[in-house]
């Protein structure tokens, strides 16, 4: 997956080479742990997707309220609260991600559902004010992104859940 840096001043130089490092880090650690080779039919390659777009629409998120609040738009109050909400439910589900040993499938997808739920709801919020912000464009983008890997997730976890 292709990191994408969401700035409207660009990369400052050796960003990308460092965030790559710690991707590939993150991504490394969890190829050597023993809670990861327990787990068979586990798609690393979509949980490290989902995990990189959690944690961007969280970035994202948390710019995107704190920009309308430090600009003073009035009646934007609903799009600020979706943003922080979406900023707290990508970082859950990034760090439940992270804790495979616990995993209890059931509610990972719950978690999942929910999560992805809330970004399309971001998402729809922030491109009514797209217009006037270039930062909801871009929060709304990374929504959906995030949006589309927890489906995604999903989809590799199903051959995972219990048989009811």
């Amino acid at each position: 997956m292709d990191a994408t840096v969401i700035s409207r001043h660009g990369p400052t130089p050796g960003f990308r080479s460092g965030m790559t490092e710690m991707m590939s880090m993150t991504a490394q650690m969890m190829d050597s742990s023993t809670a990861m080779k327990s787990m068979s039919g586990l798609d690393t390659a979509a949980m490290q997707e989902l995990i990189e777009c959690c944690s961007a629409c969280e970035q994202a998120c948390t710019v995107c309220a704190d920009d309308m609040m430090a600009m003073g738009m009035t009646g934007m109050s609903k799009c600020m609260s979706m943003c922080l909400d979406c900023a707290d439910m990508t970082h859950t589900m990034m760090r439940m991600m992270l804790r495979p040993s616990g995993y209890d499938m059931t509610v990972m997808m719950a978690q999942m559902d929910a999560c992805m739920k809330m970004c399309m709801a971001c998402a729809d919020e922030c491109m009514m004010h797209a217009e006037m912000s270039e930062e909801c464009k871009m929060c709304a983008e990374a929504c959906r992104q995030c949006a589309a890997a927890c489906e995604r997730m999903m989809s590799a976890m199903k051959s995972m859940m219990p048989m009811a």
